[in-house]
């Protein structure tokens, strides 16, 4: 079982190998499947599209949202192809932690000349 260092090492790994491999422009879905493909030849559990429930008072609302990749059950990577992160990214993610319960996740931007810069891991609501 991996730590979770050890886990946003690889995921940072296998996001520095896609996007040195595609560079910036292409859709998210390119993205999140070559992303995929890569967190899986890191040896990883991989999960892509993972439906998640939203409840109110104890009631499913059967509105949800689905996480772009989770990995290892611990880890939510969302996937961006924008011109720059909003803080509006940054709360999605963290209400995503929120509903699944889960503590680590990490955001990306691949539409950039950047990537080091637009790398955001989120711990229990907090960068």
């Amino acid at each position: 079982m991996k730590t979770e260092n050890e886990l946003t090492f690889l995921i940072r790994k296998s996001i520095f190998e896609v996007y040195n491999n595609l560079g910036p422009g292409l859709l998210e879905s390119v993205y999140e499947k070559a992303l995929m493909i890569e967190l899986q030849l890191q040896g990883l559990n991989v999960k892509c599209q993972v439906p998640v429930s939203v409840y109110y008072k104890n009631i499913d609302l059967n509105l949800g949202f689905r996480a772009d990749i989770i990995v290892e059950e611990k880890v939510i990577v969302e996937i961006k192809s924008v011109e720059e992160l909003s803080p509006f990214h940054h709360k999605q993610l963290l209400n995503y932690l929120k509903l699944t319960k889960l503590h680590l996740g990490i955001l990306v931007n691949f539409n950039t000349h950047q990537i080091n810069h637009n790398i955001v891991r989120m711990i229990n609501g907090y960068l």
